[in-house]
């Protein structure tokens, strides 16, 4: 009967994919490649009584996972590579697309380095003189309060690369994608200071779930237009 039900929920998800899936069962189907011996109908329901939701149980940090009874290290693991494959696989399908310059899609694409991530990051998007993207990366975890640390981490990039012109990106993982005072302020200290490089900050996004915000977008030229 187990192998049996293991068979329906693949030939399930053959014929439908996880559009007609119960919570249970998508998590549930998914450990049956983590779990091979065991009945993971009631490991799927034990982590839904305990985080909530399937977001919830993929952003849960690991430690947290393997108190769930059923769950060890390798299928804690296993748990945490789906939100780490799902940002990967956005950021490279991107990629692959032919995408304008425009700056919405150029912040369309930063966004996506954001999938999953649980702690807050920093991310910028350096550009030649042609606006040729030049580096794409995480630049800082942790608190982003720290101005002059990952100010200083950008700045050693753009000489580095010899960038004419940035991007810089964070998220708010337990808030909204609204800009704070401090973001504002962070934004015209390292404006700032890419101006006396001559090198220009297009923008600063502010990241939260899956909705993002352009500060330009939010009125705030002006944080972009210092001396």
């Amino acid at each position: 009967m187990h192998e049996g039900h293991r068979q329906r929920i693949r030939k399930k998800f053959i014929s439908h994919g996880l559009d007609n899936f119960e919570d249970h069962e998508v998590l549930e189907l998914m450990l049956f490649y983590a779990v091979p011996r065991k009945d993971t109908n009631e490991i799927a329901h034990r982590l839904l009584n305990t985080f909530g939701s399937i977001p919830a149980i993929f952003d849960a940090p690991i430690n947290l996972l393997k108190e769930v009874e059923g769950i060890g290290e390798s299928v804690a693991i296993f748990v945490k590579l789906i939100p780490e494959l799902t940002r990967l696989y956005s950021e490279r399908k991107f990629s692959t697309v032919n995408h304008s310059m425009e700056l919405k899609s150029l912040c369309d694409k930063l966004s996506l380095k954001f999938i999953g991530r649980t702690i807050e990051a920093v991310a910028v998007m350096l550009f030649d003189a042609k606006g040729k993207i030049i580096y794409d990366g995480i630049v800082n975890k942790g608190s982003v309060n720290a101005v002059e640390m990952y100010s200083r981490k950008i700045i050693e990039l753009v000489v580095l690369y010899n960038a004419c012109s940035i991007i810089l990106a964070h998220n708010h993982p337990s808030g909204v994608a609204v800009p704070s005072q401090a973001d504002v302020e962070s934004t015209r200290h390292l404006s700032r200071v890419l101006r006396n490089m001559r090198v220009t900050l297009l923008d600063h996004i502010i990241v939260a779930d899956d909705d993002y915000v352009s500060m330009r977008d939010c009125g705030l030229d002006e944080v972009f237009n210092v001396d």
